[in-house]
């Protein structure tokens, strides 16, 4: 391997939402065509993979939700909360992005560093689901790691606009993950978790002083707690553009945002895996290479620092 390796399966937008449904469910797959269309990528770098099995999902999740999640059996309110109507086809897509997030970290954990073109569910919880988030990818793929001794210490850097609550809350007990949020102030969930590090910003920050806020907690989180591994959540969440973010950054603040948060592991050799997080302009396209920022700036820093 000497190219980014980046995981993608064609289900992650094989779903179908009601009309005007505000969730952008076909971002993924154009994504993935995208950085093939740009060149970011090549046919052969992309990795299908394995759906995540109830026995990986229970690490993090209670097995009376998955039964429930699984099986068609959510009350109308948990509905509701989730955001999206139930499917059978909904549940395929959830258990395989869940496990495509696994592979993103397995991949970083052998080779260094690694993209998903899905990933970020961040607001599920232990027993339900929350803001479009069914199943928590970043959670399970950490306790994974833990749980295969893959990894003693796991690092969260969350930069999607809203706060990771679902995974500060199944981690706030253990010792051996790290959550580090970079978010809206005022933003969804209005009701807040406790990271380990929480770094609430206010609205219209803009690429300075995001950038800053970066340079002032990523590199001391990481020299203290000394991770094994890094899932990184690079929503986009945070462009001025978009409609549920209030951040402010534009393309350039958010290319610089990724490659910092990425070399600032590889130059520790920190293995770090990267998921695309949020994103809600309803102009998909332009939203998609808003997205496709992260798999650029990771296929940069792979050929300096890995290839």
């Amino acid at each position: 391997m000497n190219r980014l390796p980046i995981v993608y399966h064609p289900v992650y937008s094989q779903v179908l939402l009601p009309d005007r449904h505000p969730f952008p469910m076909s971002k993924f797959g154009m994504l993935h065509a995208e950085l093939l269309a740009q060149g970011i990528a090549t046919a052969d770098q992309f990795h299908v993979p394995e759906p995540a099995d109830t026995a990986r999902l229970a690490l993090v999740h209670s097995r009376d939700y998955l039964r429930r999640f699984l099986h068609g059996e959510l009350s109308a309110a948990e509905i509701r909360r989730q955001g999206l109507p139930w499917s059978r086809g909904l549940v395929t897509r959830s258990v395989t992005a869940v496990g495509g997030t696994c592979h993103t970290l397995q991949l970083a954990l052998d080779l260094g560093l690694a993209t998903h073109c899905a990933g970020g569910t961040h607001h599920a919880h232990h027993d339900f689901g929350s803001g479009y988030c069914l199943l928590n990818d970043l959670a399970v793929a950490a306790a994974w790691a833990l749980h295969t001794g893959r990894a003693s210490r796991v690092l969260v850097i969350d930069c999607d606009v809203h706060q990771g609550d679902g995974t500060a809350r199944i981690f706030e007990h253990d010792p051996r993950v790290f959550t580090l949020s970079f978010h809206a102030a005022t933003n969804f969930p209005a009701r807040k978790a406790q990271s380990d590090r929480d770094v609430a910003l206010p609205r219209d920050t803009g690429d300075a002083a995001y950038l800053q806020a970066l340079a002032d907690h990523v590199p001391a989180v990481v020299e203290s707690f000394q991770p094994d591994c890094v899932l990184y959540d690079a929503g986009a969440d945070v462009h001025v553009a978009d409609r549920l973010g209030h951040l402010a950054l534009s393309d350039d603040g958010m290319r610089a945002r990724d490659r910092y948060v990425i070399e600032q592991c590889l130059q520790r050799a920190v293995p770090i895996a990267c998921v695309i997080g949020g994103g809600y302009d309803r102009d998909v396209p332009t939203l998609v290479k808003r997205h496709a920022f992260l798999h650029e700036q990771a296929s940069l820093c792979f050929d300096q620092w890995i290839k």
